[in-house]
């Protein structure tokens, strides 16, 4: 499967990260959760998932949109697993898109928190620091293979 340059998924410790930069707005999101649902489909086991908001610089969303996404989000993941979703907002405006994700994800499996530092973020996915940190993942070992193990992650 072949991911969008702003999505990666870490395998070995079953991560899927988004790191949106500049401009967040529809097309962003619904590709990150196109791709989300995919991966969801083709892996069968349960991973958690990261949302870093930090390059972000515009966002051109509205209320009505996130409603729809988070509500898909709340059915096409009915009945399965649960799972962690830690997002990183240090910028109100953004954070208030994705409270009201959580909100409207309360209840379902998919256990959304938002946070404005990574370390407690990393924490509460019970990861280490580093493989949230911006290109942790995309350094490659000299082989131009990538040392965490990410077979998914294709560009």
């Amino acid at each position: 499967m072949t991911l969008s340059p702003d999505i990666e998924f870490l395998e070995d410790i079953r991560l899927f990260i988004y790191r949106p930069r500049g401009l967040l707005d529809e097309a962003s999101v619904t590709r990150a959760v196109n791709i989300l649902t995919d991966l969801e489909a083709m892996l069968k086991e349960p991973f958690n998932r990261f949302s870093d908001t930090s390059a972000i610089d515009r966002v051109e969303l509205n209320y009505q949109y996130v409603i729809q996404v988070s509500l898909y989000r709340v059915l096409s993941y009915a009945d399965r697993p649960p799972v962690k979703s830690a997002i990183l907002a240090t910028e109100p405006t953004v954070g208030h898109y994705f409270q009201l994700h959580a909100v409207i994800t309360q209840g379902s499996p998919i256990n959304v928190r938002i946070f404005q530092q990574r370390e407690d973020a990393a924490k509460w996915l019970g990861v280490a620091l580093e493989r949230l940190a911006e290109n942790s993942a995309r350094a490659t070992d000299g082989s131009g293979n990538q040392p965490n193990g990410s077979a998914v992650n294709e560009r």
